[in-house]
C-alpha cells in the first residue's frame, strides 16, 4: 500500500515537500491570516442568511455564556462582553461572577453592563476562591438551555452561538459541543489555529483537546455538580472526561468552524511556570480519576518528560500474560528477517509469544539453514506458503495456525529499537473497546513512515506526517500522543484473534497486495471497536525493501483495481476521516488546511456542520 508514497518522498518533490511542508508551522501566521481572509470571512451574503436561518428556527435554544473574572482590565473585559453583545444569534445570555477582585472598579464595571442589557447577570463573590469556584458561581445565575464556558480576557467570534444553535438544530440530542480556537494578540492579529477533529477520546487522556469553546447542556452539568475544586488548571479537562463518561460518544460535535479567540500576548506575564506545573498536575490527577472511574485497574498516568502538559497512560498487562502469536511473512532477503527475527526473539521483554514465520517461497540455502536453526526454539513455527505473493492470504493462512490470545502481524523487514515494544502494544490490545493497535515505525533515517493512517490520502489512505524529522511533536502534539486513528499499518498490527475472527480476516480475493489493512481496520471500526496508535512501541522499517517497489504493468493494474476497490466499499468513509478534520487537506497527511475545506457552512444549505 506505501510503495506509491515512499516513491514520491525520495523523488526531488517528496523532499522539497518534506523540507517545506512537513516542518512544525506547516502554515505562518501571515499565512493564517490570508487563510482567514478567504475561508473565515463573513460577507453580506453570509450575514443575510445567517439572520434569515436563525428567524426560521423554531425552537432556539438559550445559551447561557459563564463567566469567571477577577481584576481584569478594563479594555479586555469591555471587549470580552462587546463579543457576545455583538453576537448574530440573540438567545443568549451572559453570567458572569467577580471573585473577590480588588477594589470596586471591576464590580462597577460588571453593573453597569448588567443594569444595561437584561441578559447579563452578575455576582460579585466575597472572596476569591479561584478559577473553579468563580465559573460554578457564574453556572448558578444561568438558565439556558446550553452553557458556553468562555474567560474573561478571551473573545468569541460574531457567529459563535449560531454555529452552535444551527448544530444543536440539526443534531438536537447532543450535550457537548465544541469548536476550533485561535490566538489574538493585543492588536487583534490571529495566530496559532488548532483546527480539530471529531471526538477522540484516546488523545483525551493525553491532552485537553476540547477546550476552547465548550458548551454543554445545562442539565448534564447539574448531573455532574459542575466543575470540581481541586482541579484548577485543569478543570475544564476533567469536565470534559467526566461528561463524555455520562453521555458516550455519539452526543458529542466538533463544530469545525474557529468559534474562539483565546488572548495570548496579554496572558504571558502571568502564564508562571509554577502555574504551568499546576495545571500539568492537576490534568494528571482528572486523567487517573477518569481511569479509575472507568475501571482501567492498574493503569496510571504520568507527565511527559520535557513536555508536562501531555500525558502517557502506562497500563498493566493481564497475569498471566496472553499469548502473542507474531506472524513475519517473508521470502528470502535472510539480511533483513534475520535481524528481525533476532529482534523478535531475543531484542524484545514480552516472554509469552509464539513466532510464525510465513514462508512464500524461500529458495536461497542461507535463508533455509537459518530456518531449520531457528525451529530449535520452542516459539518458532515455519509455514511453508509458496506461491504468487498475496499479503492477504498468508496472513488468514497463519491466523489460522495461530495459538495465540494476540495475533501480531510484522513485516519482515521491522527491526527493534527497545525492548518494550510488544508489552505497549498488547497492553492496549487487551482493552475491550480497542480493535486494533499500531506503532511508532521510523525509517533507518529516523524520520517518521508510520504514526497512523490518514483516510482519502491519494484517494484511499496514507501515512500521516510520512518523513517528519523524528523529533518532530506533530500538529499539536499528536506524534508524541496515544491517539485514536482510522487505520494502522499491516507493517506492525496487533488484535486480539476474537476480533479478527469476527470481521473475516482481511479480503484475499480482492484486495491481495494493498490497502487490505486500512480495509480491516475500517472493518474493525465499523464492528463498533476503536484502533488506537501508540508512540510508546516504536521499531524501525525498512518499508518494502524485500520486495522494492513494484512498478511493472501487471502491477499497475492490480494497485488500480484495489483502489477502485477501496472507493467503491468505503468511499463516503475515505473522504470523511473523523481523525482528520474538514479543515485539512486531504490530500496531503501533515494537517495542512485546505485551499477548499471540505466542511458545511450552515447557512448555505439545510445540513448543519
Amino acid at each position: 500500500m506505501h510503495q506509491i508514497a515512499r516513491l514520491i518522498v525520495r523523488t526531488g518533490w517528496g523532499e522539497k515537500y518534506v523540507r517545506e511542508v512537513l516542518g512544525p508551522d506547516a502554515q505562518t501566521d501571515a499565512q493564517y491570516r490570508e487563510w482567514i481572509a478567504v475561508h473565515d470571512t463573513l460577507n453580506d451574503a453570509d450575514r443575510a442568511a445567517i439572520a434569515a436561518h436563525i428567524a426560521c428556527m423554531t425552537n432556539p435554544p438559550v445559551i447561557s455564556v459563564v463567566m469567571p473574572a477577577y481584576a481584569t482590565p478594563e479594555p479586555l473585559i469591555r471587549a470580552a462582553i462587546a463579543s457576545i453583545q455583538a453576537q448574530f444569534y440573540p438567545h443568549w445570555q451572559l453570567c458572569i461572577a467577580d471573585d473577590g477582585s480588588p477594589g470596586e472598579a471591576l464590580w462597577r464595571i460588571l453593573g453597569d453592563y448588567a443594569r444595561s442589557d437584561t441578559r447579563i447577570r452578575v455576582v460579585r463573590r466575597a472572596e476569591n476562591g479561584q478559577i473553579t469556584a468563580a465559573t460554578n458561581s457564574a453556572l448558578a445565575l444561568a438558565t439556558g438551555d446550553f452553557v458556553a464556558f468562555m474567560d474573561h480576557d478571551d473573545l468569541l467570534t460574531e457567529h459563535a452561538l449560531y454555529h452552535v444553535a444551527a448544530a444543536l438544530e440539526q443534531h438536537p440530542g447532543t450535550d457537548l459541543i465544541y469548536s476550533d480556537e485561535d490566538k489574538i494578540d493585543e492588536r487583534g492579529r490571529r495566530s496559532q489555529p488548532y483546527f480539530k477533529t471529531g471526538w477522540n477520546a484516546e488523545l483525551m487522556l493525553g491532552q485537553n483537546m476540547v477546550n476552547h469553546l465548550a458548551v454543554y447542556r445545562r442539565s448534564l452539568l447539574e448531573d455532574l455538580g459542575g466543575l470540581r475544586e481541586g482541579f484548577e488548571g485543569a478543570q475544564d479537562h476533567d469536565l470534559a472526561l467526566r461528561a463524555a463518561e455520562r453521555i458516550g460518544p455519539e452526543r458529542i460535535r466538533h463544530i469545525p468552524w474557529v468559534l474562539y479567540h483565546w488572548r495570548w500576548r496579554g496572558r504571558q506575564g502571568s502564564f508562571s511556570r509554577r502555574w504551568a506545573e499546576i495545571c500539568a498536575d492537576s490534568a494528571r490527577h482528572a486523567v487517573a480519576e477518569h481511569l479509575a472511574r472507568t475501571d482501567q485497574d492498574g493503569a496510571f498516568v504520568s507527565n511527559q518528560p520535557g513536555a508536562a502538559r501531555w500525558l502517557r497512560v502506562h497500563r498493566p498487562l493481564p497475569d498471566p500474560q496472553p499469548l502473542v502469536s507474531i506472524i513475519v511473512p517473508t521470502r528470502d532477503r535472510l539480511d533483513l528477517f534475520a535481524r528481525c527475527a533476532e529482534g523478535v526473539l531475543h531484542g524484545t521483554d514480552y516472554e509469552a509469544l509464539e513466532f510464525l514465520i510465513v514462508d512464500n517461497g524461500s529458495v536461497e540455502p542461507e535463508t533455509l539453514a537459518h530456518f531449520e536453526a531457528l525451529t530449535a526454539d520452542p516459539r518458532v513455527r515455519i509455514l511453508p506458503a509458496p506461491g504468487p505473493f498475496n499479503f492477504s492470504a498468508l496472513m488468514n493462512r497463519a491466523v489460522a495456525e495461530a495459538r495465540g490470545e494476540i495475533i501480531l502481524l510484522l513485516n519482515n523487514d521491522i527491526s527493534m529499537i527497545g525492548p518494550d515494544w510488544l508489552a505497549e502494544m498488547v497492553s492496549h490490545a487487551v482493552r475491550p473497546n480497542v480493535g486494533a493497535v499500531g506503532a511508532r515505525l521510523l525509517y533507518p533515517d529516523g524520520t517518521v513512515q508510520h504514526a497512523g493512517v490518514v483516510l482519502g490520502t491519494g484517494g484511499v489512505a496514507g501515512h500521516l506526517n510520512v518523513g517528519a524529522p523524528g523529533d518532530y511533536p506533530g500538529y499539536q502534539g499528536h506524534l508524541k500522543l496515544a491517539r485514536n486513528v482510522s487505520a494502522v499499518t499491516a507493517a506492525c498490527l496487533a488484535m486480539r484473534r476474537s476480533v479478527w475472527d469476527e470481521v473475516g480476516g482481511m479480503d484475499a480475493e480482492r484486495l491481495t497486495v494493498a490497502f487490505n489493512d486500512v480495509d480491516l481496520c475500517l472493518k474493525v471500526r465499523a464492528a463498533g471497536y476503536d484502533i488506537v496508535w501508540t508512540p510508546f512501541a516504536e521499531l524501525f522499517h525498512h518499508e518494502s525493501a524485500s520486495r522494492g517497489l513494484d512498478l511493472a504493468p501487471a502491477a499497475a493494474a492490480r494497485f488500480q483495481s484495489e483502489i477502485d476497490t477501496m472507493r467503491e466499499r468505503w468511499g463516503p468513509v475515505l473522504d470523511n476521516d473523523p481523525f482528520y478534520g474538514p479543515v485539512f487537506d486531504n490530500r496531503f497527511s501533515n494537517y495542512r488546511p485546505a485551499d477548499e475545506p471540505r466542511r458545511v457552512a450552515p447557512w448555505t444549505r439545510e445540513s448543519a456542520p
